[in-house]
């Protein structure tokens, strides 16, 4: 079909290579079909609801249009996974308010689930979360923040703060380290 090969034979970097210059969806639909369960997996584990789970499946895929003639992607998979956490993690933020323990759950890297907590707990590490991200230096603290909070990618981090793309990666793996330390030390 498309370069000599069937779709469902083509790799991911393929099908967003001939997407970016045909704009033909079925490309996007193949790569629908190869992640749903990844997505739908990730979405269920943050949304915990069914519902709103395959809801933002489909909002997910229905972005990856656009999104992907945007971006640069290298590493679709990986990238998927981290687009759909944020994704559910910005829908529990605008559904709570300010940043949650879910955020502060994702930029630690926890590997357990968050459990629920009384609100008096969530108070606490979201003043903790605020306290910490005003300890990491202006770089760190103003990469973070977009990358994590605002859902930029790092050529977007770069270009917004003019810091060489490097330096972004740096700055936001170290800011991401200091900021686990902190929380640690004031636990």
């Amino acid at each position: 079909m498309f370069l000599a090969k069937a779709i469902h034979e083509m790799s991911d970097s393929e099908l967003i290579e001939v997407y970016k210059t045909s704009q033909n969806k079925e490309l996007v639909g193949e790569l629908y079909k190869r992640y749903t369960h990844l997505v739908y997996g990730v979405c269920l584990k943050y949304l915990k609801d069914r519902e709103l789970a395959k809801d933002a499946v489909m909002q997910l895929f229905e972005k990856l249009l656009t999104s992907l003639l945007s971006h640069e992607v290298n590493h679709f998979k990986s990238w998927l996974y981290v687009s759909a956490r944020n994704h559910c993690l910005m829908y529990l933020r605008s559904v709570k308010g300010k940043t949650s323990q879910e955020i502060s759950s994702f930029i630690m890297e926890k590997v357990e689930e968050p459990h629920l907590e009384d609100g008096e707990e969530l108070e606490s590490n979201i003043s903790k979360l605020e306290k910490c991200l005003e300890t990491l230096n202006t770089e760190q603290k103003k990469c973070v923040q977009l990358f994590y909070l605002q859902e930029k990618c790092y050529q977007e981090v770069s270009s917004q703060t003019g810091y060489d793309l490097l330096k972004v990666k740096s700055y936001i793996q170290n800011g991401k380290r200091n900021l686990k330390i902190c929380m640690e030390r004031n636990d």
